[in-house]
């Protein structure tokens, strides 16, 4: 089965506390982006699209060494809408979809290379990478049914039951979907949402109206789902890559 990755990269970043496009900001001497590129590029995917925005052109520079397809988001109306500046350089592929964020430097290629091995085996619609967290504040939960691999529901944190709020699984927004999945769910959400915007979580609640399956993959590292939204978690970002190459 063919394998593509669509990767976000379109953010400003504004908690990072400068103008610079948020994947440029430099780990160890290196933009962010580009230990996602070179995780996606060892997979060997038929095709790379990676979406940008806030200054579009810096961050297709700093990318061209790399066999990436380009997309704009322009405007910017959330993640939902992101993917779905995918679709035209998707063209006629037809297989699985790697979903990944250019600002979490941090997941192995290996559990990367499961994730996909798990989508398959299971026959799922859709897979999502997991964790457990200590403290899963702030996170949306992942319910499994009967604690199979199978997913009964994603909450969103606000929304959950006091006994939603005891699970400590939760979506690390890494995904792996079947191509004609994705896009005909992207055509059914809306923006009808206090931020105006297109969340691709939202694709979920269709995917499960529809009887899809949803499957999960949980990384015994939690640190690999980390993403960087402040200088504090691009610092820590540096230490854990550090310690892992």
């Amino acid at each position: 089965m063919p394998l593509a990755i669509i990767i976000m990269a379109a953010g400003k970043g504004t908690r990072m506390k400068s103008d610079l496009a948020k994947v440029l900001h430099e780990a160890n001497g290196k933009p962010v982006i580009e230990y996602v590129l070179e995780k996606s590029s060892a997979l060997g995917p038929q095709k790379i699209v990676l979406i940008i925005g806030h200054q579009a052109e810096k961050v297709r520079e700093a990318t061209e060494k790399f066999p990436v397809d380009w997309a704009i988001q322009n405007p910017q109306l959330g993640t939902g809408h992101a993917i779905m500046q995918a679709e035209q350089a998707l063209g006629l592929f037809q297989g699985d979809i790697l979903i990944l964020s250019g600002d979490a430097p941090l997941v192995n290629i290996s559990t990367l290379r499961q994730l996909v091995e798990s989508h398959r085996t299971e026959n799922a619609g859709a897979t999502v990478l997991t964790a457990e967290l200590d403290d899963p504040a702030g996170y949306g939960r992942i319910i499994r049914h009967n604690n199979s691999s199978s997913v009964a529901r994603i909450v969103e944190h606000k929304d959950a039951s006091p006994g939603e709020l005891m699970t400590r699984e939760i979506n690390s927004g890494v995904y792996v979907f079947r191509k004609d999945l994705l896009f005909s769910s992207l055509k059914k959400i809306t923006n009808n949402n206090a931020q105006q915007e297109y969340y691709l979580t939202d694709v979920f609640s269709i995917c499960f109206e529809q009887g899809e399956k949803i499957s999960a993959f949980k990384t015994a590292n939690a640190d690999e789902i980390k993403g960087i939204n402040t200088l504090e978690q691009l610092r820590e970002a540096e230490k854990l890559l550090k310690e892992s190459s």
